[in-house]
């Protein structure tokens, strides 16, 4: 009041209503002033909220990557312990499998000098052997495993017929191994030395030649100019 200048009646209206009016005005700034500022605290409040949920948020991500990092030591440790045992006993087998290699090369080097006295043995009886061989070979006569092969027959009653012969002349466990195309290959036991082809000539009805002779094997071909009333004999 001070500030305003005295009239006749008092003092000037003019003065007192711009005062009034800049005060007013100055109460409406400061108003606007506050909601503006209620605003913006609400805002940073919402904001603050929202940051307060993050920062939660955070915590409870960074609670669970510690424990899954703790989970992950945890099975790391484990592993090593694992992968500890298990090196420890690949040494243990590696050991074990150099001192059982050293005993298989001994046995080995052992088996190999007996092999080389029986080679050694046996090369020194071969000539006698071979002469015993062309011996039994050049008197035509069979004994222990012997292999026959016969063709071409006629049919499979003929084949039939010629077992029979060999069956005649002592032979056990008469087998035929093969027929295919007429030729017949027959494997035979026979126990004590038997002149074969002499037995087989006069036994079986089937006129045949010698291609092959072997101390354990014989092949023989059948006539094929014999008459069909013969073949089928």
């Amino acid at each position: 009041m001070n500030g305003f200048k005295r009239a006749l009646w008092g003092y000037r209206r003019s003065e007192v209503e711009d005062a009034i009016s800049a005060r007013e005005a100055r109460i409406l700034g400061l108003e606007l002033t506050n909601e503006t500022q209620r605003a913006s605290l609400s805002e940073f409040e919402s904001e603050t909220t929202a940051l307060t949920g993050m920062v939660l948020e955070r915590e409870r991500e960074i609670r669970v990557l510690g424990e899954r990092l703790r989970e992950a030591n945890e099975c790391h440790d484990r592993s090593i312990a694992s992968l500890d045992a298990i090196t420890s006993r690949l040494e243990e087998v590696e050991t074990q499998a150099r001192g059982q290699a050293t005993r298989i090369r001994m046995k080995a080097l052992r088996e190999a000098v007996e092999v080389s006295k029986k080679v050694k043995a046996l090369t020194e009886i071969e000539p006698a052997l071979e002469a015993e061989m062309d011996s039994d070979s050049d008197s035509g006569l069979y004994q222990g495993q012997v292999k026959l092969e016969i063709g071409p027959l006629g049919d499979f009653s003929q084949l039939v017929g010629f077992e029979d012969a060999v069956g005649q002349l002592g032979a056990s466990e008469i087998k035929v191994d093969r027929f295919s195309e007429g030729r017949a290959t027959l494997s035979m036991q026979l126990h004590e030395p038997v002149d074969l082809l002499s037995e087989l000539e006069e036994l079986s009805n089937v006129d045949f030649k010698v291609r092959h002779t072997a101390p354990d094997n014989l092949i023989l071909d059948v006539d094929e100019d014999q008459g069909p009333g013969q073949q089928a004999a």
